[in-house]
């Protein structure tokens, strides 16, 4: 399983620990009065500190709307951090992350925004600012360059975007993010080759979110993920008997999905496989052992696997020869001449003259 950066993971689990004084009035800004607190007192700040937090929120606001970003980032990331009980802190740290953002500074803006879930996990943004943190995380994983100061752009960095889903992941589990955050990380594992992660994010979506609309999608995908690591009928079966029970699990749980003839193709496959590895088997005992009783037993079992398969039909013709077999032994055992083996009896031909 793929391990988040510590930061990311006590930046998540921040919100559990970092929670200030409920704000309970509401911010409302408008272009005519700017900023004015509705509800309640100034969340916490009175006298001379209320007019300067909301004087700073109102220039801020009026550099924002004048296109001047870099002063309103500044103000705003100033309110943020000298009046972080007050209920300007969460505005102040959306509006710096959207800033951030539109400037395409996609790793500051992910941190700020992660900075509001984390402290204020029962502001009324808290859903908008995930969405805001996944659209990030998608915008990296399609290769978009975050900016270095503000006009550089870096390299590209699918694997922050990984992170990035997880961390949605942990902070808002129970939003519906978390899911798409899932499945676009399983995505990403696979196309980075990271396999095994992969698994882990589509098995954690399954038993997470049973009933998300895209637990179908994670099934067959789980299913297809474990079919790619399937080498072929001469090696370990493990992930072709993954790849069987997942698709069959899919077929069940979802039989008007459409990808159900992707996954009977994906099963008919697994099981062609597992089959011939039962054969590959039997045939080695049957040769090179002489252990007619192992042979039988794997014969049987590629014949139970994929009764109606090619593979089957082989299964069914050797076991003739291992019953032969074994009878000659038994007979052999007990002091016996050995059966004659059944000949297949002439046709009969009709002579002209």
């Amino acid at each position: 399983m793929r391990r988040l950066p510590l930061s990311l993971l006590f930046a998540a689990a921040a919100a559990l620990f970092i929670v200030p004084a409920r704000v309970t009035a509401d911010l409302v800004w408008t272009p005519q009065d700017g900023w004015k607190v509705e509800g309640g007192a100034l969340a916490g700040l009175a006298g001379e500190e209320g007019r300067h937090a909301i004087d700073s929120m109102n220039r801020a606001r009026a550099a924002e709307e004048s296109r001047k970003s870099d002063s309103a980032l500044k103000l705003y990331t100033s309110v943020a951090k000298k009046y972080p009980n007050s209920v300007f802190a969460p505005e102040a740290l959306y509006r710096a992350g959207r800033i951030q953002q539109q400037n395409q500074q996609y790793y500051k803006a992910f941190a700020t925004f992660q900075q509001l879930v984390a402290r204020y996990p029962s502001s009324e943004k808290f859903n908008q600012v995930i969405g805001e943190q996944y659209r990030i995380a998608a915008d990296l994983f399609a290769g978009k360059r975050t900016r270095i100061w503000g006009w550089l752009p870096g390299f590209k960095n699918r694997e922050r975007a990984l992170e990035y889903f997880e961390t949605i992941v942990a902070t808002a589990p129970y939003s519906d993010y978390a899911p798409l955050s899932l499945m676009n990380a399983a995505r990403g594992y696979k196309q980075v080759g990271e396999t095994e992660a992969a698994i882990d994010a589509l098995d954690r979506m399954i038993n997470t979110y049973p009933r998300s609309v895209l637990t179908p999608d994670a099934y067959l995908k789980i299913a297809d993920t474990h079919a790619s690591l399937v080498d072929g009928p001469y090696y370990d079966q493990a992930s072709t008997t993954q790849a069987v029970t997942y698709y069959e699990d899919y077929m069940i749980l979802f039989p008007g999905d459409a990808g159900m003839a992707q996954a009977e193709n994906g099963l008919a496959k697994m099981k062609t496989v597992l089959a011939q590895s039962k054969l590959t088997i039997a045939d080695y005992y049957y040769k090179y052992r002489r252990n007619y009783k192992a042979a039988k037993v794997f014969y049987n079992e590629a014949i139970t696997v994929y009764p109606d398969s090619a593979v089957a039909t082989q299964a069914r013709a050797k076991l003739v020869d291992v019953d032969a077999k074994l009878e000659a032994q038994a007979a052999a055992a007990a002091g016996q001449p050995a059966p004659k083996p059944v000949e297949p009896k002439k046709k009969k031909r009709l002579w002209l003259f």
